[in-house]
């Protein structure tokens, strides 16, 4: 789930085409100057011009006395505009919903700005508690052990709060244990946020749902084999790895590349590339795509994941497509994992989930009896368990649940957002959460697409493969039809605080809609029937466009705050760049946010 704080103040940053060495270094006001000047797309020189004029515009961005911001990202597009993705301190203390991207032109002057908070931090209070007492209470509010507490400001909800950041490990407050982030109030000791940092693939919500139904969640497996040939073209580095391995293994030198095959439970035999490290011996790591790695957890809850055991064989011949073989749900995780990462690369030229040229990791078998799958952001890396034994019956490693999950590691990377608040179960609410929970599932899809496996045929649905009596966890079409988290098809002010698995339903219906259009219609296998609020037809632009689309307004204009309302104007800037402010795609896209009853005129007033 979505941590409401700033993991890193000093974040690598990395430009569009190429991942750079530059960190992201505290910057206040500049003494002279507005940084408006040369067209250079140094990232230094982007992100000095960023801070130079976002604090020349601070009626604008919000900026005070105190503040200083520290560079996340940068992007150069190939038009010349830039953007400079912000986290920010006040006084030296990190600013809980300060976030910001600050748009340039090409030639570095000031292009406009995409802020999470829309109020100016102010100076805050002289804190009462300790850092001694914030701990103790975090400890006992989540049920863990405590770690140090740091004072941050809280500007969230439309404040300037000081209070206590403070991680509990261990936490007894969730199915499956993990971490949570609580944020005390340093004046009152209220607790303002008990966040956990894992993000569940199944909500409380919905396995409360599934034990009252009775009803489990049991994977159908799949045996299709894959040609040999599939195997050696498996590899993102292409016939370069091939050839760099052939030399090393003839002249005995190792780690060299290899390529192998994996049994998996539900795509049949699948090819993997990995590392040979000695005549005989294999780890089931791809240097290919940057040392992407999948370990065993041992049955232990580990958010470490040099902890986790690597997966050897003598013969690069992994699982057996059973659970008899620890191997077996590593095979599927792997391959969902380099599958999600070539889907990013070849689409956008990302490298890899932060865009920074470093492989993904997992671990399978965590934790004792654990029914989900997790985007855990201090791991920084996925968390399968093997199931709970009753409610849920098979580890988790579906291809979509891999994409959905590894997507919110792209989210968190990039806008960070976040829901509006928890109920004591751990259950999300609000639309910021809910725009997380459908970028998943809309990108998680793609990832379907862009894997084309025979054995997991490409849909607009999620969790297809998971055994459920209604044949789907969610669907992108008409998310009512899913009963079972109650998705809705259209906005209302009621959406604002709805639990983020069925508030998902409004973006995600918007995508569908861009993409392919409303009305009855075939795709693949599958019949979909999209209505629309207003009962007027949405004709598609198809889903290379709109994905592309709703990408660039993720890393360009959103933020930990964007709403539904937010994320219409952020895509239709995104079409306004791609295809221009007359074009056909840009008309589609507010026809498609009009069709899930987003508009300009129903706009709520702002709650930051």
């Amino acid at each position: 789930m979505r941590r409401p704080h700033i993991r890193s103040l000093a974040v690598a940053v990395a430009v569009t085409t190429t991942a750079t060495g530059l960190a992201g270094t505290a910057l206040a006001a500049p003494a002279t100057g507005t940084g408006a000047g040369t067209a250079s797309t140094s990232p230094a020189s982007v992100v000095g011009a960023a801070v130079a004029v976002a604090f020349a515009h601070a009626s604008a961005t919000g900026l005070a006395p105190g503040d200083e911001l520290h560079a996340r990202d940068v992007l150069i597009d190939p038009e010349g505009a830039r953007h400079v993705r912000f986290i920010r301190t006040h006084r030296g203390m990190p600013v809980l919903g300060g976030d910001m991207v600050v748009h340039l032109t090409r030639n570095l002057t000031y292009a406009g700005v995409t802020r999470a908070a829309d109020h100016t931090v102010k100076t805050v209070a002289t804190a009462r508690l300790t850092a001694r007492q914030a701990e103790q209470k975090a400890a006992a509010v989540a049920k863990g052990d405590a770690g140090g507490a740091r004072l941050v400001v809280d500007a969230r909800d439309g404040s300037s709060v000081l209070a206590y950041q403070v991680r509990v490990s261990d936490s007894d407050t969730t199915e499956s244990g993990g971490s949570r982030t609580v944020v005390i109030d340093a004046v009152t000791g209220s607790v303002r946020s008990n966040a956990p940092d894992q993000d569940e693939f199944l909500s409380p919500r919905l396995l409360d749902t599934l034990r009252r139904r009775g009803e489990t969640i049991s994977p159908a497996v799949g045996t299709a084999p894959r040609s040999a040939s599939s195997i050696v073209g498996s590899s993102i580095a292409g016939s370069s790895a091939s050839a760099v391995s052939s030399a090393a293994v003839t002249a005995g030198r190792y780690p060299a590349t290899a390529f192998g095959t994996g049994t998996s439970l539900f795509v049949g035999k699948v090819p993997l590339v990995t590392t040979r490290t000695a005549a005989t011996t294999y780890v089931l790591k791809d240097p290919s795509r940057w040392g992407t790695e999948t370990r065993d957890a041992k049955g232990a809850e580990l958010e470490v994941f040099g902890q986790g055991k690597q997966f050897t064989t003598t013969n690069d011949s992994w699982g057996n497509g059973a659970v008899s073989s620890r191997t077996t749900a590593a095979v599927d995780a792997q391959y969902g994992i380099t599958k999600t990462l070539d889907f990013y690369k070849k689409t956008f030229g990302r490298k890899g989930i932060e865009n920074n040229s470093k492989g993904a990791r997992a671990m399978v078998h965590f934790g004792n009896k654990v029914g989900n799958a997790f985007w855990d952001p201090y791991c920084d890396c996925m968390l399968y368990g093997d199931g709970d034994g009753s409610v849920i019956k098979k580890p988790l490693v579906v291809l979509d649940v891999t994409g959905h999950e590894l997507t919110h590691g792209v989210v968190d990377a990039t806008a960070g957002l976040e829901p509006t608040r928890y109920d004591n179960l751990g259950n999300q609410y609000g639309e910021p959460g809910s725009l997380n929970e459908s970028l998943a599932d809309v990108f998680g899809s793609n990832v379907e697409f862009s894997a084309n496996n025979a054995s997991n045929p490409p849909n607009y649905l999620i969790g297809e493969k998971l055994g459920l009596s209604q044949k789907f966890l969610r669907r992108l079409d008409k998310p009512s039809l899913d009963t079972m988290e109650r998705t809705i098809d259209y906005w209302s002010p009621a959406v604002y605080d709805t639990e983020v698995h069925a508030g998902s339903g409004v973006s995600s219906h918007a995508y569908y809609l861009l993409a392919e259009g409303s009305g009855k219609k075939t795709i693949g296998s599958v019949t979909y029937d999209s209505p629309t609020y207003d009962g007027l037809p949405v004709t598609g632009i198809g889903r290379t466009k709109a994905t592309a689309i709703y990408y660039r307004a993720l890393t360009r204009y959103m933020v930990s705050t964007t709403d539904f309302h937010d994320a219409r104007v952020a895509t239709l800037k995104a079409a306004k760049d791609l295809y221009g402010a007359d074009s056909a795609e840009y008309k589609a896209v507010d026809r498609s946010w009009a069709a899930v009853n987003v508009t300009a005129a129903n706009t709520p007033a702002a709650r930051n």
